[in-house]
């Protein structure tokens, strides 16, 4: 392949229209050349908004054709999977919108598809809320700021019930398989700083159980709107995480408290506050230049692709743990029983 990098894009969303197609774009000698969305005229609309040369009418001549090195895929995670393992087949690199898959079996066949193919980079678009903080966080946590963690809260509350809206993918289990709300992204910002969970258990309520599809029609829900969740971390801390679309009022909506026997750490605002054991109150810590990682999914992509650099937000076997955890809090709030992790995937 010559350092020329052509790019096809399956499903064309609100993400890839806004971050991965001009992001990519402003990476040196890479091209945009091909895109496929659910229908002709939508892929013709994003072709035209950005001089992208070729519209397929299906998204497997796309991932077939001898025009690109490489494939974005931004449709809804009931895609990822059949999407990837083409890619894959047909020599393309991967980049993959979060969440990874459906459900953690999905995870595993691409995971070891990517293991099968180790000259191919693949990524998942990573999980952005805390990108700025995590070095700090990790940097903080090394140096015993913490000492032993204790426990870690994670609350994403907030809006009361909405009985009138309108069904988003992410309420329909057909196009979102088993993700809930925002769970999947939050467990792995969790993943960066402490590690993985040993064991979960949850309870989860369908307060709003029916929505209008496009068509206006009544649809009925299955994907919970509140959330709670408890786990026992291979660190031995504890995870609690609540998640709430109808919490009307809710204080401090989205707080992450990671609690040690000598500090504390939170992340509110999108601000990182800490105090120690003599401290009275948390107080803004600063986040050095060096440590600010950001949003930079799209030049890692092809920096890995050109060998410059390995992925790190986010690698297939980290959307593999969060895939995982996600099917675990599923699995708990079908049986009414604790879940063990690793799960027992099939082969």
């Amino acid at each position: 392949m010559s350092d020329r990098i052509r790019i096809g894009v399956v499903g064309a969303g609100n993400n890839t229209r806004k971050h991965h197609i001009p992001k990519l774009r402003d990476q040196e000698n890479v091209e945009i050349v091909s895109v496929v969305n659910r229908s002709r005229e939508s892929s013709q609309h994003v072709a035209d908004a950005f001089n992208i040369p070729t519209v397929y009418d299906n998204w497997r001549e796309l991932v077939y054709a001898n025009d690109t090195d490489a494939i974005v895929i931004g449709t809804w995670p009931y895609m990822h999977h059949p999407v990837t393992l083409a890619s894959l087949d047909a020599g393309k690199h991967v980049m993959v919108e979060a969440r990874m898959a459906m459900n953690a079996q999905e995870a595993h066949e691409m995971f070891r598809m990517s293991q099968q193919h180790p000259e191919l980079i693949t990524q998942i678009v990573p999980s952005p809320m805390t990108l700025h903080l995590d070095n700090t966080i990790k940097r903080l946590i090394h140096e015993g700021y913490l000492g032993d963690i204790v426990a870690v809260d994670v609350t994403a509350m907030g809006g009361f019930a909405d009985f009138d809206g309108q069904a988003h993918w992410r309420h329909d289990r057909a196009l979102s398989g088993i993700n809930i709300m925002s769970l999947g992204i939050w467990y792995e910002a969790i993943l960066r700083w402490v590690g993985s969970a040993q064991s979960v258990m949850a309870m989860g309520k369908t307060v709003v159980k029916t929505r209008k599809d496009s068509h206006g029609k009544p649809m009925a829900l299955q994907i919970p709107d509140h959330l709670n969740v408890m786990a026992d971390m291979v660190c031995g801390a504890q995870l609690s995480i609540s998640l709430s679309s109808v919490t009307g009022l809710a204080q401090d909506a989205s707080t992450s408290t990671l609690y040690g026997t000598d500090g504390t750490l939170q992340i509110r605002g999108g601000k990182l506050y800490g105090g120690q054991r003599d401290d009275k109150a948390l107080q803004p810590l600063t986040v050095p230049d060096n440590e600010n990682g950001g949003w930079r999914v799209e030049e890692e992509f092809i920096n890995a692709i050109r060998g410059l650099e390995p992925i790190t937000h986010t690698a297939f076997g980290d959307g593999v743990k969060y895939m995982e955890f996600t099917e675990a809090v599923h699995l708990s709030m079908e049986q009414g029983h604790v879940v063990h992790l690793p799960l027992a995937m099939n082969a």
